[in-house]
């Protein structure tokens, strides 16, 4: 289960998608984002499952692995849509005690299930296609004119991405954690909920000294190599808008006018 996580990993290519410079991959996702929220049919949904299909196949990023990241979420998108189906007022379709499923609860549950599966798909790509460097630099500067309210902009934005990149790292520290003690005989997967819980234990314990030591070990690394913020600071490569940008950003206006469209004509439905 801790292997289908791939939000935080990075895949090395050299894709269209790869090229975009961070900064239009960033802006493109909170388009994207709340294109998701924006969408009031089922139709405006299959536009974005084909924007996102075309996105995924010109990566090179296999599907099946992107689709492979739900697998951790499944119980809380299947929780959710339960939520939503049985507890949405609305026109009565069916009843069994205080249970009722509604028209407008088929239908909200099943744009929240959409959501959710969008929004993972959406972000793992991201963080598939674009190094934890290139992440650290865009939002930089991106969030670079609110150094004038005094906003430490690079801060947040090493915070972030030191945060996003130890993602991977402290799921493989939690199943090599998990492996030690299955071989020690612990039993992890089995007994009731309670018993699962005891279990953790033994494994949050030294997952957490891990934690620290490697966030120690980082912050020394830092030190050594004169780490003092981001004032001052140069970088190897400096980011720059091209072709590949502009073709990204008429993409995805040509969707988002699409989508605006669809919801303008279809309505909700």
């Amino acid at each position: 289960m801790l292997k289908d996580i791939t939000l935080g990993q990075y895949f090395p290519g050299d894709s269209f998608i790869h090229r975009l410079d961070p900064r239009t991959k960033i802006l493109i996702i909170i388009a994207y984002v709340v294109m998701v929220f924006l969408i009031q049919n089922f139709i405006g949904y299959l536009a974005l499952a084909l924007f996102l299909a075309l996105c995924v196949a010109v990566s090179g990023i296999s599907p099946k692995y992107l689709i492979r990241g739900l697998k951790p979420i499944l119980v809380f998108i299947v929780f959710t849509g339960i939520f939503n189906l049985f507890l949405t007022p609305g026109e009565e379709i069916w009843r069994w005690g205080f249970l009722k499923i509604t028209v407008e609860g088929v239908r909200f549950a099943a744009f929240m299930v959409l959501r959710l599966i969008f929004l993972i798909l959406g972000t793992s790509l991201l963080t598939l296609t674009t190094s934890p460097i290139a992440l650290t630099d865009g939002m930089e500067r991106l969030l670079s004119p609110f150094k004038k309210v005094h906003l430490p902009s690079h801060e947040i934005a090493m915070m972030m991405t030191i945060a996003l990149r130890f993602i991977p790292t402290l799921l493989d520290e939690t199943d090599k954690i998990m492996k030690a003690q299955s071989a020690r005989g612990a039993s992890i997967d089995s007994g009731g909920i309670f018993s699962r819980a005891k279990a953790m234990v033994p494994i949050l314990i030294p997952l957490f000294i891990s934690a620290f030591r490697r966030a120690d070990e980082l912050a020394t690394a830092m030190e050594c190599r004169c780490y003092r913020g981001g004032e001052g600071r140069t970088r190897l490569y400096e980011l720059k808008f091209g072709a590949v940008d502009v073709l990204g950003w008429i993409y995805m206006a040509v969707l988002l006018a699409a989508v605006i469209a669809i919801n303008m004509i279809f309505g909700k439905f």
